[in-house]
């Protein structure tokens, strides 16, 4: 039994939150918040903060991508947004969606798609099989902190399957659409963009990825398959890459992604990185 002169009544459930960040069985001070908690919730919020606004150091991103990616043709491609800045890129989601004019540039150096943009050439005519496009997205923090292990996790999945791999992207103010023009520009098959994620209050540094097979400029959510919250208090590395080799498997083979592709893994990614789920241990 608790004492009822302390200042802190706990709550029953404390027990539960050894597995989970969420703000669980927090307890009491009377009927409010116990100072604790409150302080640890107004420093998950400026951290989150922070994190939209921290910007991407791309030029050290690209020589760590370069070493975790070896194969992938030189030099690292440093692309941007139509979005001239941050506050552009908040308040005009739709500007993250697409390159700036020198961006296009640098890709019609590399290559031009057959027909006009977003009805281009079949598999057939792109030289890739895979394009990496790495993203500060609503985190930059995300980036920082796991692209380039996750990468390197995935680069030892991929290396033995013979995919041709174009050269890798960095891409300042962008949004997940952006990936479809940058993987129809360089000629893939396939892109796989890795995104900061919108940052929550127990997780600033969550990463996303999204698949999409034959992007193209125009293309909807329908068309994407994502994994989320790819960070190692969320999904590890291992599991991460273990979804998306299966997932990538699949679509080349099957010629599609989206809502037609579905993510059968199931618990095998947890068993892949030697974690095992808790509710059915």
């Amino acid at each position: 039994m608790s004492d009822p002169h302390a200042p802190v009544t706990p709550n029953p459930w404390a027990s539960l939150r050894q597995f989970t960040d969420a703000r669980i069985a927090l307890g009491r001070s009377g009927v409010s918040l116990p100072t604790a908690a409150q302080l640890a919730f107004q420093l998950a919020h400026a951290q989150a903060r922070d994190a939209v606004h921290i910007a991407l150091d791309a030029p050290a991103l690209a020589e760590a991508l370069h070493a975790a990616w070896p194969e992938a043709p030189p030099p690292c491609l440093l692309l941007h947004s139509a979005a001239l800045d941050r506050n552009h890129y908040l308040q005009r989601p739709d500007l993250g969606r697409r390159l700036d004019a020198a961006s296009v540039a640098l890709l019609e150096g590399l290559y031009r798609p057959a027909g006009s943009l977003g009805d281009s050439a079949g598999e057939g005519a792109r030289p890739y099989d895979l394009a990496l496009v790495v993203a500060d997205g609503l985190s930059a923090l995300a980036i920082a902190q796991n692209a380039v292990p996750f990468l390197a996790a995935l680069h030892s999945r991929l290396q033995a399957d013979g995919w041709r791999v174009a050269p890798l992207c960095i891409a300042q103010q962008a949004r997940v659409a952006l990936g479809d023009e940058v993987g129809e520009r360089l000629g893939a098959k396939a892109v796989v963009v890795l995104i900061g994620e919108r940052p929550g209050l127990s997780s600033p540094d969550s990463m996303g990825l999204y698949l999409t097979w034959m992007p193209r400029v125009g293309l909807s959510d329908a068309s994407r398959n994502c994994i989320s919250n790819v960070r190692p208090a969320g999904l590890g590395y291992e599991a991460a890459a273990f979804k998306l080799h299966y997932l990538l498997t699949q679509a080349r083979q099957r010629r599609l992604s989206g809502v037609d592709l579905k993510d059968d893994t199931g618990d095998q990614a947890l068993t892949a990185s030697g974690r095992a789920n808790f509710l059915l241990a």
